[in-house]
């Protein structure tokens, strides 16, 4: 499959999946929804892959959501439970080790997306922002759920609420 929004190689028994829209830092649209959860498939049923890194291309791991992007008729509410939650689980049911390879900023759902990750390793530049308050909408995308079970409920509740 052509894919413009992600790129998917292998070797050594690992996928490499890059979110390849470095000129916007890799924000999420509908097209990267759709073709991550694609490639996750097919690092899914590929019996010569053992484990998943998802990384960025260029300065960025995922700036979030392209906000440019959404259609305005679609409730943001509407996008989490259309797109980011099936991408969530996904990648928490896979089941092989999936791990995010952050190089840079993972802000909003970029954010989310490492945190539904197994095993999550940072570049020295790497900065991990919620992002949302600063937008003014719910700290969502996974990020409610996932954070406070990663690093206990007051650090989670600082880092949404404080941005």
């Amino acid at each position: 499959m052509n894919w413009e929004t992600v790129r998917y190689e292998t070797g050594g028994g690992v996928a490499v999946i890059t979110l390849s829209r470095p000129e916007t830092y890799n924000a999420f649209n509908q097209q990267m929804h759709r073709e991550l959860a694609e490639a996750l498939r097919r690092a899914e049923k590929d019996p010569g892959v053992r484990a998943v890194v998802i990384t960025g291309a260029g300065k960025a791991f995922c700036s979030g959501q392209d906000l440019a992007e959404v259609p305005p008729d679609l409730e943001f509410s509407d996008l989490v439970r259309r797109y980011y939650n099936p991408l969530s689980l996904q990648i928490q049911r896979l089941e092989k080790p999936v791990l995010a390879a952050v190089n840079g900023v993972a802000a909003g759902a970029g954010m989310s997306l490492a945190l539904a990750c197994d095993l999550r390793i940072a570049h020295e530049a790497a900065v991990f922002t919620s992002a949302f308050a600063r937008v003014g909408l719910v700290p969502d995308t996974g990020l409610s759920y996932l954070l406070p079970r990663l690093v206990g409920l007051g650090r989670a509740m600082e880092l949404c609420l404080l941005a």
